[in-house]
């Protein structure tokens, strides 16, 4: 079992009161790296604003689109 089998499978227990404390964690870490490395702020806020674009597109897509990886395989093969 590879790593990204191993971390789905391990995401699956998690609740929504998990998730957005991982968010959480994340924001603080992000906070403390730019405490600690100041040119990391020294960037203009569309760096910020345009990374942060980058970043949603792939998750926006997948959930608009309407179908995603855990659907596909509930479905079970096409009827003929």
């Amino acid at each position: 079992m590879g790593l990204k089998n191993w971390l789905d499978s391990k995401a699956k227990n998690l609740g929504w009161f998990d998730v957005g404390m991982v968010k959480w964690a994340t924001f603080a870490f992000a906070l403390m790296l730019a405490k600690l490395w100041s040119p990391l702020l020294s960037l203009n806020w569309y760096w910020y604003a345009a990374i942060g674009v980058l970043v949603v597109i792939k998750p926006m897509h997948k959930m608009f689109k309407g179908q995603s990886v855990h659907n596909k395989q509930e479905q079970g093969p096409p009827l003929t």
